[in-house]
């Protein structure tokens, strides 16, 4: 019997142990990841030549850069224009994530069929660019500077986006 209390003390020590790695990155690290995840995205769909391939890429972008938005906007950029009391770039990001969602809509659905289609996703692709060297380059840095728990931020970030992909997931 001394055996197993033993071992269940050992768990119990360790198990704290295991919480000070967090489960969930941070803020940034997360929204990072989804800028390359988009990048790459892009990347693939400029080598294409198949209209169904196109057509998969441009979906699975619209999502990514719709629930990357959503988030943002419902989480991030509150807390961050909150914490900076920012009235420049939280404001012009908003603007920029319109842009995008107006091209999102216009190639949602849309049979790949033709320059206009392609030269839609170039400019979605060209302004999905600008906007993450914006926030990569000014809005992260400063959002690191301030007294954001980031962690906390990437936990509720993690959460939403698991929310909004099982929706269109049941959605569709």
């Amino acid at each position: 019997m001394p055996s197993t209390s033993t071992s269940r003390a050992t768990a119990a020590r360790k198990s704290p142990a295991k919480k000070a790695s967090p489960r969930t990155p941070d803020a940034v690290t997360l929204l990072r990841a989804d800028h390359k995840k988009v990048a790459d995205l892009f990347v693939q769909f400029e080598k294409s030549r198949s209209a169904a391939k196109k057509k998969s890429l441009v979906a699975q972008i619209c999502l990514e850069l719709t629930v990357h938005a959503q988030v943002e906007e419902e989480i991030f950029y509150p807390e961050v224009q909150a914490a900076l009391k920012d009235m420049e770039l939280i404001p012009e990001a908003k603007v920029e994530h319109q842009s995008i969602k107006d091209l999102i809509a216009a190639v949602q659905g849309v049979e790949p069929d033709g320059e206009d289609y392609d030269a839609k996703v170039k400019v979605m692709s060209e302004w999905v660019k600008h906007h993450v060297k914006e926030e990569q380059n000014e809005m992260f840095p400063k959002a690191k500077k301030s007294r954001l728990d980031l962690a906390e931020l990437g936990e509720r970030i993690q959460q939403r986006k698991e929310e909004l992909l099982a929706a269109q997931h049941t959605a569709h």
